[in-house]
């Protein structure tokens, strides 16, 4: 059975495939920051109590840190479900537009909904000079936005997305991977939630905490949006542990601002460092990355060296071919610890030289 390319971190699956075990894989197909925090779960009533159907005190640690009222914060599992309803009330507002390349799970909500869209064709290739200017879109209803931009790394200026909330009847942006940026809070649109009824923002915790198994993440958007939401997914959608981690990772702000900063430099660090040593490699052109994850191209299909990657190296890297407007000429690389950086790295060199 092929291995489903639309989104990374298919271990499990890769393994099956290779008949070795996970734990032997290098996985940098998934965009996770290296380490997890300590956790705290000595409580049996998280597995035998149902979780509070309404999340108030996971609502209340979330919207604090972002000093919001509480009723402006939905949990998730995931962004996926989240993106889900956000697709449900796009469907009902007209004409989508979704950016290209992007993540293939816009799409997919949409479709949920039989929503209508069009695409958005971003530019493949950019400066190094972060944020940038978002480009025009064309004309729809409802617009989609990835800030920073995944797959590409691009780090969008509020200033340029601000005014778009006036051109668009709904416009929904995806911050699930800002928080892991260097500056990137200064660029977010949640500020905004209060006085633009028509802005959605979603967030995601398991790229922050390294904890993606957990599905967890949040909407921010005015109250009435997501009580609609609340009436139409099903009861206790965070379950019992998710909620309680979710509560021990954001009830201290300054704790987690200390843990963004924390990552931030590893991001900074690990993102500068990387890049050196790709541009260093034939046949392969690392593009310019805010995020904690690098696109690379080449005039020729990757498909070999990724499959020679996974076989050989028992490292993973992230087909580009779910993402429309890319291909087999393009594969992303999710940051690791150095000492895993350092091994991809001379995995690539044999692989290209050889």
């Amino acid at each position: 059975m092929a291995v489903d390319l639309r989104h990374g971190g298919n271990r499990e699956a890769v393994a099956d495939q290779l008949g070795c075990h996970p734990a032997q894989l290098l996985d940098a197909s998934a965009s996770l920051v290296p380490w997890s925090p300590r956790l705290s779960l000595s409580s049996r009533a998280l597995i035998r109590d149902y979780p509070d159907r309404r999340y108030q005190a996971l609502r209340q640690v979330i919207a604090a840190v972002h000093e919001l009222d509480h009723a402006h914060v939905l949990p998730g599992n995931g962004a996926a479900e989240l993106f889900t309803w956000a697709a449900r009330d796009a469907a009902t507002v007209g004409l989508n537009v979704l950016p290209t390349p992007g993540f293939a799970d816009y799409a997919r909500a949409l479709r949920c909904w039989q929503g209508q869209s069009r695409s958005h064709q971003l530019p493949l290739t950019w400066d190094t000079a972060f944020p940038q200017p978002y480009p025009i879109p064309p004309m729809g209803e409802v617009l989609w936005i990835c800030n920073p931009h995944n797959p590409t790394g691009q780090l969008w200026s509020r200033s340029s997305l601000e005014p778009l909330l006036q051109r668009f009847g709904l416009v929904i942006c995806d911050e699930a991977f800002l928080p892991l940026v260097p500056g990137g809070d200064s660029q977010s649109l949640i500020p905004l939630v209060r006085t633009h009824p028509n802005l959605i923002v979603i967030r995601s915790l398991t790229k922050l905490y390294g904890i993606a198994g957990l599905r967890l993440g949040y909407a921010v958007a005015q109250p009435e949006r997501l009580r609609c939401w609340e009436s139409w997914r099903d009861p206790w959608p965070v379950n019992g542990l998710a909620e309680e981690i979710g509560q021990q990772l954001m009830r201290d702000r300054r704790r987690y601002q200390k843990w963004c900063h924390r990552v931030q430099m590893w991001t900074a660090r690990e993102g500068i460092w990387m890049q050196q040593q790709l541009t260093k490699l034939p046949r392969i052109t690392p593009q310019p990355s805010a995020a904690n994850f690098l696109l690379i191209r080449s005039a020729g299909s990757l498909v070999s060296l990724r499959e020679r990657l996974e076989q050989t190296d028992r490292i993973l890297l992230r087909d580009c071919r779910s993402f429309q407007g890319l291909g087999a000429c393009w594969l992303r690389i999710g940051l690791q610890s150095r000492r895993r950086n350092r091994r991809i790295i001379q995995a690539l060199d044999n692989a290209l030289k050889s």
